[in-house]
């Protein structure tokens, strides 16, 4: 069922499909990466084999450092690849909070922009403490659209989100645990032990109910999320046909610092 799957690395464990992104050192999320994304936790819903799922990075430095900056200044000239992307990030956002089982992300090391929020549309979310997480959009002259400003609201409230997403600050995964954005922060050395308490948890659990009460607590943001993954995609492509985003990323590859200036 899974050996469409090139791009991620996706294994079963018992009961439990481990999803893994697999491009270390910093998992920086590719074209082939995000198709498959988009459409994966469909399947998983569909599989009764699986009772839970695991979503991490390979090695130990990154998650996933979000998206590969390189490709963002091609998209400045292939639009038809943007769209393709914007579409796909709607798919991943709405197919991650719709999965009927619950979600594990072992943030294992850095989780950045997209990476940010593929953890963050997890249901448990374990961080080691001293990883960073963030949504750096406005560093890359982006709107924090693919999913950042529909999540972090419902997470941590309007004032912290607000704080994060316009300046596109990082917190450790210590801060992250400590201020509700993330479930919980351990050493890395405790990491995969914490991780395999809340795996044997839901692979025991009444999978039905676990199913039903997680639709009911993400009834709300799925609601918000079917019209406002359009809106922010739109708003995040305005932003991506801006001569900031251009210079943002010629920055980014140039190694210095950006120049905005508004337009």
């Amino acid at each position: 069922m899974y050996d469409q799957y090139k791009a991620l690395k996706i294994e079963m464990r018992g009961a439990a499909l481990w999803i893994t992104f697999n491009d270390p050192p910093m998992n920086a999320m590719n074209d082939e990466a995000h198709h498959e994304l988009s459409h994966v936790f469909r399947t998983i819903s569909r599989d009764p084999a699986v009772r839970v799922v695991v979503i991490t990075g390979a090695g130990d430095r990154a998650f996933s450092a979000g998206g590969n900056i390189q490709s963002m200044k091609d998209n400045i000239k292939n639009h038809a690849r943007w769209v393709k992307g914007a579409t796909e990030a709607r798919e991943v956002v709405l197919n991650m909070l719709e999965c009927d089982k619950p979600v594990v992300a072992r943030i294992n090391g850095h989780a950045m922009g997209v990476g940010a929020t593929i953890a963050l549309c997890s249901d448990i979310t374990v961080m080691v403490d001293t990883a960073k997480i963030g949504d750096t959009h406005v560093k890359i002259g982006l709107v924090a659209g693919d999913g950042g400003a529909l999540l972090w609201p419902h997470l941590v409230g309007i004032t912290l989100a607000r704080r994060y997403l316009l300046t596109g600050d990082l917190l450790t995964g210590k801060q992250a645990a400590e201020i509700g954005l993330v479930t919980q922060s351990c050493t890395a050395e405790e990491l995969d032990g914490v991780v395999d308490g809340w795996v044997k948890r839901f692979e025991t659990g009444a999978t039905v109910a676990l199913a039903g009460t997680k639709r009911a607590l993400n009834m709300a943001i799925r609601q918000q999320a079917q019209g406002a993954m359009d809106a922010h995609m739109g708003l995040e492509t305005y932003s991506q046909l801006s001569r900031d985003h251009e210079e943002a990323a010629n920055a980014f590859l140039e190694k210095r610092e950006p120049n905005f200036e508004g337009r």
